[in-house]
This record gives structure tokens, C-alpha cells and sequence, in this order.
């Protein structure tokens, strides 16, 4: 204990002085009379406002000051350090000069601090904040080579609107303007605030912009503000359209004519190919209802148009109908440029046509992909992809996929009767741009909803043991309420399970164990699932939010029909095969904080149970919960890990990666960081495991019980990922700290940590390999 004390002593010595060093150090860089700008503090002299509006005001004026120091962590520049400590490079490139220019940072020194323009930032931001009298002064504080900038604020009492009036008269776009003045966002009373002012002008545009003012803009608004017609601080507002506005911007404008060019090319623009605006004799022979398609080789139905576009001949222009027919062009899928142009048709009715510039995308395309896999049971293998998709199959926007796969897993430098596995299948997709259904579905939505409809064959060989055939088949419908919300629903998801060629070998060392026996099992899976995913991920926020959840319900309605009861009676069967009956749901959700441009913060919690009754005891092995691997609990292999505190080791190595549950849980946590442009780390934790609803033979301690917390898997590691924009190429080095199948009490794993050990580093560390982000 003592010895370790020594240690610990002289680590927090060492790396004090490493700390103090590389501190100090810094600032012998700099030549005479240089000092390092070490960054700057506003302090706000102001008795007439609260704390909370004074530290507000504090962090947005400290924020708006320029240059920014050095970055520091924990106190230290190492960023500077590398900077100071590397030689000048002769190019502009190598290791020495990413050294120093983008792993390094240039010093920030108080000469590069412009104070008098920084006191001039103060006082307009405090102005435009309603602090109309305020004051700044600038101090400088110096020491050890090192300089501060204090400023000091004086910002008098801020003022507040007293009455804002929106200016009349008798056009029709003023008219307009005061039907949108009842949700004016200047309120009587608040501070006046030159954010809010222009929030109101952009609010008074899109307001417009929806009764047919296409080119009306912001800036023809002004808000004058009026301090001397009221005392105590208080300050009039007056809202109107400026003498010089264009009077174009006041004309409401309506749709005449909409034409959409399906192929159209800029090259074929530059060969004379298209004339615009075309004449109404040439146009009629392209009609289509109210629009016009031009589309002399017929490569599009016109009628998919009809659906996606939103403006009709006659309609008063609006922005949301504009923005609607674009998303939804784009959404279709086959377009891979969509350009919308207005041209006026006639000035004296304030008419214009609306014109549709799509570029198709390529109709065909052939991709192969290819990958490799070894595991820890010195398997390896690889898999083979050919996919086919056709965008526009009925020429009507119908996406058509099809696919044929190829894999093997075959044991290297083991025995030659290995019961290796090969596996080769085909499935095919329709995605048709609509909802094929015999009720009328009608959706506003930016995203064209689709109907899907799949089929799909596999054929699994696993040398020695059986031959599995699984039949897929589905119908169902996916479409989204906006960019946040997608609701995904299969009326059918058909799954059969065919076994052929069971050995006695296998029989012989599955005897006593019905749960591998159950993955020959003769299954029929059919019934509807619903899926629901609410994602801001993809907006600009510090804090976003994903989440997913899953609805599976099997052999429902046909379990009622029957009357099937396993416990009371046999399975029934439908063509000679049992069918399932459960009821399964799956909760997915994630949570990402920003630190900064190049760090962030992301976890996942999963939560599922899947119950089985009517016509089964038990969920099927297709249909069951797994954990472990690249995507989960990377400590462990993939389906190693579970039930419960079941030890996976004492079943025959081939079957270890066949561990499943009724009952999952999982959580991960990940830090995540960018060192440099491609090249990102991280620091992760994981935890979860699944349990079994019933109890099962052959597995021990599967079922879920009030105890199973105890039986929670722990594992930690450091990532290293790769992001080359087309992909993220992701290392997951991970090691397990708690593992559920050790002995009650002693499943803690830190006292056996030993890398320098090379069996356990074999038994412990594993690496994940894998393509993108875990979540």
C-alpha cells in the first residue's frame, strides 16, 4: 500500500511539473516587449437591472469580442506549445507543418487586440439591446509576460416600448400588413431590441409572401423608434413601408400557366433546346388538367406531377405551396436537380407562369460491394452484394431494387470437418411514390408518402448441422408528417422459416438444449408492424434528440380465430406449419449534446420486451433480442453476451454466437472528438444484456428475475474513426469491467485489468471494425 502511495505521489509531481512547464514555457517565446493576450472580462457597472439580465448581457458582449485567446485545457495551450516548440517547416505540407499550423496555434498577442473597436462593439450591441446612454472604458492588466483586457459597462437604464402603430393606407399590401399586425412580436412594455425588430420584418415577409407577394422583401419594412415622445425610458415604435419600395413588391400575384421540363440539361439550354416562355399553341399539345408537361418521349407519367406539384392555374401565390412542390419533387427520388422559375406572363393582371427545371438522375445504376470478417473463433469470412435499382420502373417515379447476396464463414487453421456456413439469397422491392390502398389518403406533407412492397429469399448452410430456408414477404406503407416525423407501417410482414438436412450430430449436441434446438424449428411469422421515428438531429441546436419506437404484433387476429392456447392444447398450424403469436415492442432513444465544433457528447437507452401466449411459448429465434457486437456492447462479441448471467462458455464453441432474449437492455454513452479534419476519437461505455420472459433448459440464470441489475454487462474502450465524407471508417478497441456470467459479487473486473499480459489482452480486448457511427 505504501509502494503505491510513492507512485501516486510521483505521478501528481510529474505531472505537475509537466503542467508548470509547459505553462511557462509559452511566453519565452515571445520576443521583447511581445506580451501573450490571455483574453477579456466585461464587467457591467448597472444598479437598475436584475442579475440575471446583467450576466445575460455579460456573456453576449464577452462573446462578440475579438480575437479569442489561445484554447486552453485545464488551464494549459498545449495547442500553442506545439506551435512554439516546432521549427519553421519549408512547405506547406508534412508532418512538421501539420505540426505546427493545424495541430498548433499561432500565438494571440495583445497587439492583435483592436480595444478601441472593441469598446465601439460594446456600445452598439448595448444599444441595439435598448441601452441607448451606454458607456465603455478599457483597462489593461499585465503580468509575467502575460496581458488581460477588463472593460467596464456602463449601460443606464434600458429602455422599454411604450406603443408601436402601424403605419395606413390604402394599398392592398398595407392592407395585408395589418391584418398581420395581431401577432406582431413588439409587445408594449418589453425591451426594445433590434433582434426582435428584425424577427418582426421577417415575420410581416412571410406573411406576404403567403397572399401573393412573391417579391416583396424584408427590407422594404423599416421600424422607426422614437425616444423623445415619452419620458422614463420608454420608446414608440412605427411600423411602415418604405417611400422607396418597388412597386413591383406590391403586387399580389397570381398562377397562370405551370410547366415542367422533366429532362431538362443545361447543356441542351446552351444548344437552343429550350426556349422559354413557350408559346400556348406549342404548349397545348403537352396539357395535362391544369398543367403542362414537356415531355415529347414520354419518360414521365404526367399524373405524378399532378400529385406532387401544389400550384394550379389561378391560384393566389403563397411560399408554403412553393416550398412544398419543391421538397416533394426532390422526395420522389428521380430528380437529382429541381429548379423553379417565375416569369411574369402578364404585368397588367399580375400574373406569372411557373416554370419546373427538373434534371432526372441516372434511371439505372449497378453497385457491388464487398466486405471481409474474422472472429474470435478463428472463423473468417465474406460476403458478396450485387444491387440493381431502377428509378422510374412504370414511369411513374416507382423506385425498383433487387438484389443478390453471397457469404461464407469457413474456420481457418482448424479442423477440417469445421462446420463452417455458407449463405446466398435475393430479395426485390417496389416503392411506388403514393399510398395503393382502396381508401383515399391525402397528406400535405413535403415527403411524397410510398407504398412498399418486398419479397426475399435466403439459404443458410452450416456444414454438419442444417440447411435453413427463410422466405420474407411485405406490404405496407411509409410516408413522414414533416421532416421530423416518419411513420412506417407493414399491414403484412410474412416470415418463413423451412429447415432441410437436420443432422444427428446436430440433434446429438443440441440434446437437452431447446433453445439452439429451436433455430431449426419450423416457423410462420405473419402479422402487421408499426414503426414511429421523431429525430431534430438534423438541425443546428446544442442539445437534439432521436427516437424510434416499434410495434410488432404476430398471429393476433388468426391466434383469436382459433382459439389456439399452446398450454391447454397443440400448436395450430396453418399448411402444416405452427404459426406465432406475440406481441413485441422496441424503444430506441438518443440524446446528442454540442460542447463545440469539435466535440460532442451522445448516448442511447434500448429498451424491449417481446411477450409470447396464445399459439406460442416462446418468441421466435429470428424475432428475439440480441447484444454484443460492433453496433452494441462492443466489450462483447456479437449475440455472445445473455441471457441473464447464462455462461455462454459452456456450450460447444459453435453455438456461443447464439445467445437471445425476450428482454432487452442496453445503454451506451460515447465522447466524441476531432483531432484533425478526417481523423476523429472517442471514449465510450456500454452496458445491457437480455433475458428470457419463460424459463428455459440449458439456460441457467436466462430469466429475468427482480435481480437483474446484478446481471447488467459493463464495457468500456477508445474509438478511432475515419470520416472520409462518403464513409466513416470506425475502430473500436473495448474491454469488458463487468461480465454477468462470473460468480454473484465478483463480476467487476478492474482488479484483473493487466495489459501487459498477452492472454488477457487475447481474452479481453476486442476490436470492432466497422463502417459509420454506432448510433
Amino acid at each position: 500500500m505504501k509502494s503505491k502511495f510513492h507512485i501516486y505521489c510521483k505521478y501528481m509531481f510529474a505531472s505537475g511539473l509537466a503542467s508548470t512547464v509547459i505553462s511557462c514555457s509559452n511566453t519565452r517565446f515571445l520576443k521583447e516587449g511581445q506580451m501573450l493576450y490571455t483574453g477579456a472580462e466585461v464587467k457591467i457597472e448597472n444598479d437598475t437591472i436584475s442579475k440575471k439580465e446583467k450576466k445575460e448581457l455579460q456573456a453576449a458582449l464577452e462573446e462578440n469580442l475579438t480575437p479569442k485567446p489561445n484554447a486552453t485545457i485545464l488551464g494549459l495551450r498545449p495547442k500553442l506549445y506545439f506551435y512554439n516548440i516546432t521549427s519553421e517547416p519549408k512547405k506547406d505540407k508534412g508532418f512538421k507543418y501539420w505540426l505546427k499550423y493545424k495541430l498548433g496555434e499561432k500565438p494571440v498577442l495583445l497587439g492583435d487586440v483592436d480595444r478601441e473597436f472593441n469598446k465601439d462593439i460594446i456600445q452598439n450591441y448595448s444599444e441595439n439591446r435598448g441601452y441607448f446612454n451606454a458607456q465603455a472604458t478599457y483597462d489593461t492588466i499585465s503580468k509575467n509576460k502575460k496581458a488581460k483586457v477588463i472593460y467596464t459597462v456602463r449601460p443606464g437604464a434600458q429602455y422599454l416600448i411604450s406603443n408601436v402603430k402601424f403605419q395606413q393606407d390604402s394599398t392592398l399590401v398595407n392592407q395585408e400588413i395589418q391584418n398581420l399586425k395581431n401577432k406582431t412580436l413588439l409587445k408594449n412594455g418589453k425591451p426594445f431590441d433590434l433582434d426582435v425588430i428584425k424577427a418582426e420584418r421577417d415575420r410581416i415577409d412571410n406573411g406576404l409572401k403567403e397572399k401573393g407577394f412573391y417579391y416583396f422583401h424584408s427590407d422594404n419594412i423599416i421600424v422607426q423608434a422614437d425616444s423623445t415622445v415619452s419620458k422614463n425610458h420608454k420608446v414608440e415604435l412605427n411600423v411602415k413601408l418604405k417611400d422607396n419600395t418597388p412597386a413591383l413588391a406590391t403586387e399580389q400575384f397570381s398562377i397562370d400557366k405551370v410547366i415542367v421540363f422533366p429532362n431538362y440539361n443545361i447543356q441542351d439550354v446552351k444548344k437552343g433546346k429550350y426556349k422559354i416562355p413557350m408559346d400556348t399553341d406549342s404548349l397545348a399539345q403537352y396539357a395535362y388538367d391544369d398543367i403542362y408537361v414537356i415531355d415529347p418521349e414520354h419518360k414521365f407519367k404526367p399524373k405524378i406531377f399532378d400529385r406532387a406539384l401544389y400550384f394550379k392555374k389561378g391560384d393566389l401565390y403563397n411560399r408554403t405551396n412553393h416550398n412544398l412542390s419543391l421538397n416533394r419533387l426532390i422526395s420522389l427520388g428521380v430528380f437529382k436537380f429541381v429548379k423553379n422559375e417565375f416569369i411574369v406572363s402578364d404585368s397588367l393582371q399580375h400574373k406569372f407562369d411557373s416554370y419546373y427545371l427538373l434534371t432526372p438522375r441516372q434511371v439505372q445504376s449497378l453497385r457491388l460491394e464487398a466486405l471481409g470478417r474474422t472472429n474470435s473463433a478463428s472463423y473468417a469470412g465474406s460476403e458478396l452484394n450485387l444491387n440493381w435499382t431502377h428509378r422510374n420502373f412504370f414511369r411513374g417515379a416507382e423506385q425498383f431494387k433487387a438484389a443478390v447476396f453471397g457469404a461464407f464463414d469457413v474456420q481457418m487453421g482448424g479442423q477440417s470437418d469445421a462446420k463452417n456456413m455458407y449463405r446466398a439469397g435475393a430479395n426485390v422491392q417496389l416503392s411506388i411514390p403514393r399510398i395503393v390502398a382502396p381508401f383515399r389518403f391525402h397528406s400535405s406533407s413535403a415527403f411524397v408518402p410510398r407504398t412498399n412492397i418486398t419479397l426475399g429469399y435466403e439459404f443458410q448452410n452450416r456444414t454438419q448441422y442444417y440447411t435453413l430456408n427463410n422466405f420474407t414477404a411485405s406490404f405496407g406503407y411509409v410516408w413522414k408528417e414533416n421532416v421530423r416525423k416518419e411513420h412506417d407501417l407493414k399491414v403484412i410482414d410474412i416470415t418463413l422459416v423451412s429447415p432441410a438436412n437436420v443432422t444427428d450430430l446436430f440433434r446429438q449436441e443440441t440434446l437437452g438444449n431447446p433453445a439452439q434446438q429451436r433455430i431449426v424449428d419450423k416457423q410462420l411469422i405473419f402479422g402487421p408492424t408499426y414503426s414511429y421515428t421523431y429525430t431534430n438531429t438534423m438541425e443546428p441546436r446544442t442539445n437534439t434528440f432521436y427516437y424510434k419506437g416499434t410495434l410488432d404484433l404476430a398471429g393476433n387476429i388468426t391466434g383469436l380465430v382459433t382459439g389456439a392456447n399452446v398450454k391447454k392444447d397443440k400448436q395450430k398450424n396453418i399448411f402444416g406449419v405452427p404459426f406465432s403469436q406475440y406481441a413485441k415492442i422496441e424503444n430506441d432513444i438518443r440524446f446528442y449534446h454540442k460542447f463545440s465544433e469539435k466535440t460532442n457528447f451522445a448516448s442511447r437507452l434500448i429498451a424491449g420486451v417481446a411477450y409470447p401466449y396464445g399459439n406460442s411459448d416462446q418468441i421466435p429465434f429470428s424475432r428475439q433480442f440480441f447484444v454484443g457486437g460492433s453496433n452494441s456492447i462492443r466489450a462483447f462479441r456479437a449475440r455472445t453476451l445473455g441471457p441473464g448471467s447464462f455462461d455462454p462458455r459452456t456450450l460447444p464453441q459453435g453455438f456461443a454466437f447464439d445467445q437471445a432474449g425476450d428482454i432487452k437492455l442496453e445503454m451506451n454513452a460515447e465522447y466524441r472528438a476531432n483531432l484533425y479534419k478526417f481523423l476523429n476519437v472517442a471514449a465510450f461505455v456500454d452496458a445491457g444484456n437480455v433475458w428470457l420472459i419463460n424459463d428455459v433448459e440449458g439456460r441457467t440464470g436466462g430469466t429475468f428475475s427482480k435481480d437483474f441489475l446484478s446481471e447488467v454487462a459493463v464495457g468500456a474502450g477508445v474509438g478511432l474513426r475515419l470520416d472520409f465524407s462518403i464513409l466513416v471508417l470506425r475502430l473500436d478497441l473495448a474491454m469488458p469491467v463487468r461480465v454477468p456470467y462470473y460468480e454473484k459479487g465478483d463480476r467487476w473486473t478492474f482488479d484483473r485489468i493487466n495489459f501487459g499480459d498477452r492472454s488477457w489482452r487475447k481474452d479481453n480486448l476486442v476490436l470492432n471494425i466497422a463502417i459509420g457511427y454506432p448510433f
